[in-house]
């Protein structure tokens, strides 16, 4: 009798969660936050970990956020369940924005706040440079490698090129990339009782 393999066992392959990685969260996931998300980690040491969901947009406009209107046309979308009266963002400008945080690449995160504003005012900036999230996504110490430990998320290295652009079928985007072993959860309906 040959026996079929756990399509549902993550294989971790040696890919550590780290600073710049990204987690893929398991098709069954019921947290309304992770279901079906892809978390950018923009940090990760022995304190804790924090990142963003990078496939979450939400219908606010910049404008209502910032109680100023903005000829931008960049989106926001929802950081994770932190902290969800606070906006973060990532970009591409380095040092463009003083005390940004290198992540992976040419992919920053934060930075001085009223630079920000100063490049919006003057046009300076646009949707591929920069992406703002509501709230973010944090552990504590440990928290996260329990996770991964219990395969709540699959754990695979980034690629910058896709980070800034917004795309809501990026689960399935980047699990496509990953190969045959997670080509499964491709086609997994969210609830498994409508299958």
């Amino acid at each position: 009798m040959k026996i079929e393999p756990d399509f549902f066992r993550i294989e971790h392959k040696n890919v550590l969660s780290q600073t710049g990685s990204l987690l893929i969260s398991e098709p069954f996931s019921k947290d309304s936050y992770f279901k079906r998300s892809v978390v950018l980690l923009t940090l990760n040491n022995e304190e804790g970990a924090v990142g963003f969901i990078l496939n979450k947009q939400v219908e606010i406009p910049l404008s209502d956020l910032f109680e100023e209107d903005f000829d931008f046309n960049g989106t926001v979308s929802i950081g994770g369940p932190v902290s969800i009266d606070r906006i973060d963002f990532l970009h591409t400008l380095g040092n463009v924005i003083p005390d940004s945080k290198h992540v992976i690449d040419d992919i920053y995160w934060g930075g001085d706040f009223n630079t920000v504003l100063q490049l919006l005012r003057s046009q300076s900036i646009n949707e591929k440079q920069i992406r703002f999230f509501i709230g973010y996504s944090g552990w504590s110490k440990g928290q996260l490698d329990k996770e991964i430990e219990n395969d709540f998320w699959l754990v695979t290295k980034a690629e910058p090129s896709s980070i800034m652009t917004i795309d809501e079928n990026y689960w399935k985007a980047t699990l496509k990339r990953l190969g045959k072993k997670y080509e499964v959860w491709l086609n997994i309906p969210e609830d498994p009782v409508l299958n």
